[in-house]
């Protein structure tokens, strides 16, 4: 996804208005992208962001602003795209909500020239958001690895990390990848700390 500003996107649209929807998909399609879905019900907003996995989702805020938080809910639990909001007039508190609700960006529909850069800045922020999101499991999982190797052998933070960085090593394997694997054994095998502390 590190080139996608450049290329064909697949976008999904949703709004409660249908007049609205039939607005957008033309200057949607006119920036060189493809409207995969137009969704008006928030029931069906979220199983069509897992079926189509859009690359970037556009919710308009039409008659209700409670019904456009909730669609933005449901396609920001899938975590498939990111989020853009159209508005077609100025809304400080239903911005401020639909932030708390993880939008990426707003903009006006009524000047479809910024669209483009927008939707560029937007998955940019994205794939970097991803990453972070990436890295703060890989943190979490060799967190995880090393409190099991901890307890195990009977060492402190520092020799459980440098044994499985010195077996990574060994094995050439990425730390994430053995910590991976010494979170997942631990699930399997029997705690030998446990049993020796019960004879």
């Amino acid at each position: 996804m590190s080139n996608l500003e450049t290329k064909h996107l697949r976008v999904l649209i949703a709004n409660e208005r249908k007049d609205r929807l039939a607005l957008v998909a033309p200057i949607v399609a006119s920036l060189g992208h493809e409207v995969i879905a137009r969704e008006i019900a928030v029931a069906d907003v979220g199983p069509a962001t897992a079926r189509e996995r859009p690359d970037v989702a556009l919710v308009g805020l039409g008659d209700s602003s409670e019904h456009a938080l909730a669609l933005i809910d449901k396609i920001v639990s899938e975590a498939a795209c990111p989020v853009i909001v159209l508005l077609h007039a100025r809304d400080p508190n239903f911005i401020n909500e639909a932030s708390k609700r993880g939008i990426f960006a707003h903009i006006s529909d009524a000047d479809t020239q910024d669209w483009q850069s927008a939707i560029d800045i937007v998955l940019r922020r994205f794939a970097e958001y991803q990453d972070l999101k990436g890295a703060f499991g890989r943190r979490a999982l060799i967190e995880r690895a090393k409190g099991i190797l901890m307890e195990r052998h009977g060492i402190d933070e520092a020799a459980a990390f440098e044994m499985m960085r010195d077996q990574s090593r060994v094995d050439n394997r990425k730390l994430v990848d053995l910590a991976t694997a010494v979170v997942d054994g631990h699930r399997l095998l029997p705690g030998e700390r446990q049993a020796s502390v019960q004879r």
